[in-house]
């Protein structure tokens, strides 16, 4: 590592395997209510579901904001779903960025529990990411917003004449 060059990975870097994360962050709290599973399956997707709904209070209504994993599809999650009516799902338009809360928070887990770790088997990896929920759901903080709605509306404005520079 020199000052000025980014970090990279070793000749000999050596990935021992991986995990699947599920969470679901509260916006209100900053709590995350996270589960690492072996798969990326409709099965995986329905125990992370009733982990949610064992944890959040009965008479609060479950908004899950979803990417484009298409688990949401398969007959036996849409039958739990029926059964489950507080829980709402919504979705993320194709092609597009996550929730910027949830991408902050998957930053912060990446470069404080994962980035330039060792993990000499699968378990090592989860226990890490377990440790990281345990410690930011033992004080969560909710994420606030600091930019006002002028200075966003700014920024985009900027962004359009830059593209239509680009253009001409």
């Amino acid at each position: 590592m020199k000052p000025g060059r980014a970090g990279t990975m070793t000749h000999d870097y050596k990935r021992n395997g991986t995990t699947t994360l599920f969470a679901a962050l509260d916006v209100l709290s900053g709590s995350v209510i996270g589960q690492c599973l072996p798969r990326h399956r409709h099965t995986e997707f329905l125990k992370f579901l009733g982990r949610i709904d064992r944890e959040v209070p009965k008479g609060l209504r479950v908004h899950l904001i979803l990417d484009n994993y298409a688990t949401h599809n398969h007959p036996n999650v849409r039958a739990w779903l029926a059964k489950h009516p507080r829980f709402e799902l919504h979705f993320t338009p194709t092609s597009s960025s996550w929730l910027n809360m949830v991408e902050i928070f998957f930053g912060r887990l990446t470069d404080k529990a994962i980035r330039r770790g060792i993990f000499h088997s699968v378990p090592d990896l989860i226990q890490a990411i377990e440790t990281y929920l345990a410690a930011h759901n033992h004080s969560p903080q909710p994420f606030r917003w600091t930019a006002t709605t002028d200075q966003i509306l700014e920024k985009v404005r900027r962004g359009r004449v830059a593209l239509d520079a680009i253009a001409s």
